[in-house]
């Protein structure tokens, strides 16, 4: 006969209570360490996809997602000419915040470098890749938008040809795809009434300026668009994107584009710590001391729970003890109860999570690695916590059953 299986059939419904509010704590613990997990994979997750060797940003700064970056579009063809470089390709990124069916929409948007990136390199779920330079997209699911949809941004409207699921920014968002143009297009976006006081304003300094007055035809030039301005640059790329040839040296190639003035270049693995260590690097710390707080917090009451229990059975033991029953049987008792609150424990965080992250806001990731490492810690928990009932269970003396 098993004494700690006869004494938790006795308390089936305080050990059961006991259980899965334990449960539901260790839930949280392996939540906030997949949350961890998610937060890393989503802060690597396009610099991984892109499969880029070199990303060039603007010089000084750690573009293009963990700070701005503006590049000009001549950059990409100084980039090709570089020894060793097979392609160069413009990289345009932002996000944006709009209203849609009277809710808010906020969508990262990548630029593709049509028509050398039509985003075949993306795990479609649905549709197909782009096929044409303006007014196409690809979204990803977690944006709510199906494909043949229609969406206005800015002037223009685009229609989804395509879906992919799981593709966000760094910061949880749901990512958009369309061609570079495209992204600019949205991103530079004003509205009427500004461009209009803008042409005003171009036209005032047209009548004062003594060029003007001299050459009454450059007024006419004065009422185009901004970007069809002879004297205005095209809009800024966020980065150059370089692919190197399989013979290539990077660290050869990166000296040589380190070596321009007005860029600094990164590899793919540099990119990434830049992510880890600086956009991710306070929410990674703060989860990680909520997830020691909440583990030190389910030992606690753990060793609590096994207190009370073995307080409860007082007159138990002492009966035990006057009969001749050994000290390892009682000791096995309270330790079999508690590895068995342990267990039980973890099979429910584990199977009740499973069923609820996935329909968290942000990932959830579950890996191995964590998995074990908490396994080992609540095996470890239900040791200690077992240990204050075993010091109150010890200090019972037998003939305490005598005296009632």
């Amino acid at each position: 006969m098993n004494l700690a299986i006869k004494d938790i059939y006795k308390n089936f419904g305080r050990f059961s209570l006991t259980t899965f509010g334990i449960g539901m704590l260790l839930m949280i613990v392996m939540g906030m360490a997949g949350i961890y997990r998610g937060l890393l994979e989503d802060a690597t997750l396009l610099v991984d996809s892109i499969g880029a060797d070199l990303w060039i940003v603007q010089q000084d700064t750690r573009g293009p997602f963990a700070e701005i970056s503006r590049v000009p579009t001549t950059l990409v063809y100084r980039a090709a000419a570089v020894p060793g470089v097979e392609s160069a390709r413009e990289f345009v990124f932002h996000t944006i915040q709009r209203r849609r069916d009277e809710k808010l929409l906020r969508m990262s948007i990548l630029g593709l470098s049509w028509p050398d990136d039509n985003g075949d390199w993306l795990k479609l779920v649905e549709g197909r890749p782009l096929e044409q330079n303006h007014f196409e997209m690809i979204a990803d699911k977690s944006l709510g938008l199906d494909v043949g949809e229609v969406i206005p941004l800015g002037k223009d409207e685009y229609t989804i040809v395509g879906l992919t699921k799981g593709m966000v920014s760094t910061g949880g968002d749901g990512m958009a795809f369309t061609t570079v143009l495209d992204s600019q297009s949205i991103q530079f976006d004003s509205p009427p009434e500004a461009i209009r006081l803008e042409r005003a304003a171009r036209d005032h300094r047209g009548e004062t300026n003594e060029v003007f007055l001299r050459q009454p035809q450059l007024t006419d030039q004065l009422a185009l668009p901004g970007s069809q301005l002879p004297a205005v640059a095209a809009p800024m790329l966020s980065a150059v994107i370089v692919k190197l040839k399989p013979y290539a040296d990077p660290t050869e190639v990166q000296s040589v584009i380190e070596g321009w003035q007005d860029v600094s270049v990164y590899t793919t693995a540099g990119q990434e710590e830049l992510l880890i260590q600086g956009m991710v690097d306070k929410a990674r710390r703060q989860l990680g001391m909520f997830r020691v707080l909440l583990t030190i917090i389910a030992g606690i009451i753990m060793a609590l729970i096994i207190y009370t229990l073995t307080l409860d059975k007082l007159h138990a033991i002492a009966l035990l003890k006057l009969i001749g029953a050994p000290n390892r049987v009682i000791l096995g008792m309270i330790f079999q109860q508690a590895l068995l609150m342990g267990s039980l424990g973890y099979v429910i965080a584990y199977s009740v999570g499973s069923r609820l992250f996935p329909f968290f806001p942000r990932r959830v990731v579950l890996s191995n690695p964590d998995l074990i490492q908490l396994a080992v810690v609540v095996l470890v928990i239900s040791l200690l916590s077992s240990l204050l009932g075993i010091w109150k269970a010890m200090k019972v003396e037998p003939n305490n059953v005598l005296m009632g």
